[in-house]
């Protein structure tokens, strides 16, 4: 894989570590704000609805950009908006900063999506997705569980003050080791114009599009809505002590590493094959993890194995809106953004309506079950959409 790939993961895992840390720190920031943690787990949500719409609409105003210009332009706000939010006082203000760092996020993952894509050959988009997801599953492995360390040792505002220091050298690298206008990979036309953004949009009216796009956004639904809310499920249903709680992210993390790697191999040609044997498995998993949770063992165990499966499944799912958004060369990484970010917006909006419920803590957990389920309902009458086409594409 191409150098470039490796420097907009490092990226990828500063904006990661920003997009997930709040499970490990929702407690805290609650209590430091005077608020409840269902309200603050808002926060959640209104990042990833920023990113959802901010992805196509940043694009679109970048297209014409050199990459490198709307990478670093883009990072360097990112990292603004996290010391805003570090001096913030108020909930509202708090949100207002992470939206803006979220419209940031969403137009970095979109141009590095589309960027990535013209690294590679046409028939190994999965595989330069896997590198470029690795930045968000060595932030849950390393730059998550350490935020969460680091909130509880020094507030969760050192952890804000720790992700805007982490794009620095991520910005320096991107300026040495991104071209100014980047050439397409040499298996790509050199002569051929880039479509209208009128004919790129059009491309979603396309169903097939349409419906991958839909399950990717489910799928992720499901992660986020138990991945927001862990935190409670390891100090109250398991009665860990609060730094167990980067160990549980750690081990999601590592098996989202393990997801993400195995979607790399076999998104490109044998999508269905993953998703027919991962999605009842992914199904299963999040019942299974609310009724053992009390197990502190068998808790870890299922949050590793959760990692595994959500990550291999909605990797190979965005993998799918790449190749089914292929005429759309400037906007197919605005439509994979849009589908992931949808998904975790609408996850822990549903997740947060059951924490009043008998189920308590645990009622995330049951919303992910709920949420798979609805996907998996969805792709098997529409099982054809997700076949590869024309050697993968």
């Amino acid at each position: 894989m191409p150098l470039p790939l490796y420097l907009l993961a490092l990226a990828v895992f500063a904006m990661g570590t920003s997009e997930f840390m709040l499970a490990g720190l929702l407690p805290d920031l609650a209590a430091d704000l005077g608020v409840s943690l269902g309200a603050a787990g808002l926060l959640g949500p209104a990042f990833a609805a920023a990113m959802a719409l901010g992805a196509p609409l940043t694009a679109a105003l970048a297209r014409t950009w050199p990459a490198r210009t709307s990478l670093l332009g883009l990072l360097l706000a990112f990292a603004a908006a996290h010391a805003a939010g570090a001096v913030t006082t108020s909930l509202p203000l708090l949100c207002a900063t992470r939206v803006a760092a979220a419209l940031a996020c969403a137009g970095f993952l979109a141009v590095a999506l589309t960027t990535a894509a013209t690294l590679v050959a046409p028939d190994r988009k999965g595989r330069a997705l896997a590198v470029l997801l690795s930045g968000t599953t060595l932030a849950t492995i390393a730059g998550v569980p350490a935020g969460a360390a680091l909130g509880t040792l020094l507030g969760w505002r050192a952890t804000f003050w720790a992700v805007a220091a982490l794009c620095l050298p991520a910005a320096a690298g991107l300026l040495r080791g991104i071209p100014a206008a980047p050439a397409p990979h040499d298996s790509a036309p050199h002569d051929t114009a880039e479509p209208a953004l009128r004919t790129e949009l059009a491309q979603l009216r396309r169903p097939r599009l349409l419906l991958v796009m839909a399950l990717g956004a489910l799928v992720n639904a499901a992660t986020f809505a138990g991945f927001t809310f862990l935190a409670p499920v390891v100090t109250e249903t398991a009665e860990l002590g609060r730094l167990w709680i980067p160990v549980a992210l750690v081990l999601f993390g590592a098996g989202s590493l393990l997801g993400v790697t195995t979607a790399g191999r076999l998104a490109d040609h044998r999508p269905r094959l993953l998703l027919a044997a991962g999605g009842p498995l992914l199904l299963a998993g999040w019942p299974a993890l609310a009724v053992l949770a009390e197990e502190p063992a068998a808790l870890l165990a299922l949050v590793f194995v959760q990692g595994a499966l959500s990550f291999a499944l909605g990797a190979t799912l965005i993998t799918r809106v790449l190749y089914e958004a292929a005429a759309a060369p400037t906007m197919a990484g605005s439509y994979a953004t849009a589908a992931l970010n949808v998904g975790a917006a609408t996850g822990p909006l549903v997740a947060a309506t059951t924490l009043g419920s008998s189920a308590g803590p645990l009622g995330p957990l049951w919303a992910s079950a709920l949420l798979v389920l609805l996907a998996l309902l969805a792709a098997v009458p529409l099982r054809e959409v997700l076949a590869p086409r024309h050697g993968g594409a």
